[in-house]
């Protein structure tokens, strides 16, 4: 089966605006977070939520584009769309993030002139798979599985997600997946009240704590919203690309809930985010009618630079990470002319990788033979 013979369904063009308002929230969130003095203060505390806010879109848009699909789709031939989709900007990043590797040197990462040429290649290949690397290979000191470009972890759970609907969730009739997504639910819960952290972060280093971790965030919401996608009948709502963007803003700037001392309210904060907040958001987003060219515009414009500028965006914050490092005690007033110029180049950043790269590599991977 060709692409050509199996046509793109017509994008939901306000949860692609969506998507790009929570990735430049995610480069936010990364602006402010190493300036934080502890997971309490950060401005954009929840700003970590939008990778479950994506994972929530991502099943929701698998299942509206492909569930309908399977008499004329292998197993092969999904994922190979899959890997058209997202490979070429997992290359990119971890390229990015090796160029730039042995420059952000620094007080945070104070041994990165200390790692051969070799290991860097290495770890950058294994990268380039998205095989996470074990503790034994970090280069950088975080323990990430992906230590060239952070974001990588949410990637490989995307991935694992899209094979397990591949393989068989799928199949499941609505009564089964409500079912697997309600027990999902429940240990999202379960985690999120629970956790020491008071919140669901984690899932970016091998070992069995985050892997439980990422699992646990990548089950529910995918799975999810598969299940909305089959189950919803959207209505036509009017403004709710803006409604929608301003809950999103809303419920990813939120300040800490409950503090140091009750840290399970927060926890049931992110819980409630994941599982009843993002899937209604989901609905009246995909309900949405757009109401002018120029919000189509945006929609359009944001949706495309979502994605390269998620894959991206990190191998310029590890230079902004590093600075800040290097000058201790540095307020968000002081940091913030160096922080509006990492945002900016982290979007000229995006659309150029969008446009020279992005899509020209998909492009020709399209036409390769089966």
């Amino acid at each position: 089966m060709t692409n050509t013979e199996l046509n793109t369904k017509p994008h939901y063009q306000i949860l692609d605006g969506l998507r790009g308002v929570a990735a430049i929230i995610v480069v936010c969130f990364h602006l402010t977070e190493p300036l934080a003095t502890s997971h309490l203060d950060n401005v954009v505390n929840h700003g970590y939520l939008a990778v479950d806010f994506f994972f929530l879109l991502s099943g929701f848009v698998i299942g509206y584009a492909y569930d309908d699909r399977w008499d004329k789709l292998t197993f092969s031939g999904f994922m190979r769309r899959r890997f058209e989709r997202l490979q070429p900007l997992v290359v990119l990043g971890m390229t990015l993030g090796a160029l730039g590797f042995y420059a952000t040197d620094s007080t945070i990462w104070p041994l990165i002139h200390t790692v051969p040429v070799w290991k860097l290649i290495v770890v950058t290949l294994i990268g380039y798979t998205l095989i996470p690397i074990p503790i034994s290979m970090d280069i950088r000191g975080w323990l990430e599985m992906h230590p060239l470009n952070s974001v990588g972890w949410s990637l490989f759970f995307e991935y694992i997600a899209n094979i397990l609907y591949a393989l068989g969730i799928r199949k499941l009739p609505n009564a089964a997946l409500t079912v697997f997504v309600v027990l999902a639910g429940a240990l999202l819960l379960h985690f999120a009240v629970t956790n020491p952290n008071g919140d669901v972060t984690g899932g970016w280093t091998l070992n069995a704590e985050h892997m439980r971790v990422g699992i646990t965030r990548t089950l529910f919401p995918f799975f999810a919203g598969l299940l909305l996608s089959r189950v919803t009948k959207p209505t036509r709502i009017k403004h709710a690309f803006l409604w929608c963007s301003l809950l999103v803003a809303v419920i990813l700037f939120m300040p800490r809930i409950g503090g140091a001392d009750r840290l399970w309210l927060n926890g049931l904060y992110e819980a409630f985010c994941i599982i009843i907040a993002f899937p209604l958001i989901v609905y009246i987003g995909a309900s949405g009618v757009v109401s002018s060219r120029t919000e189509e515009t945006i929609c359009t414009f944001l949706g495309q630079l979502s994605y390269p500028l998620y894959m991206t965006h990190y191998v310029l914050v590890y230079f902004y990470v590093a600075w800040v490092s290097n000058h201790k005690g540095i307020t968000l007033w002081q940091a913030s002319p160096y922080a509006l110029l990492t945002f900016t180049g982290a979007m000229l950043l995006a659309y150029a990788s969008l446009k020279l790269y992005d899509e020209p590599v998909r492009a020709w991977l399209r036409k390769k033979p089966q």
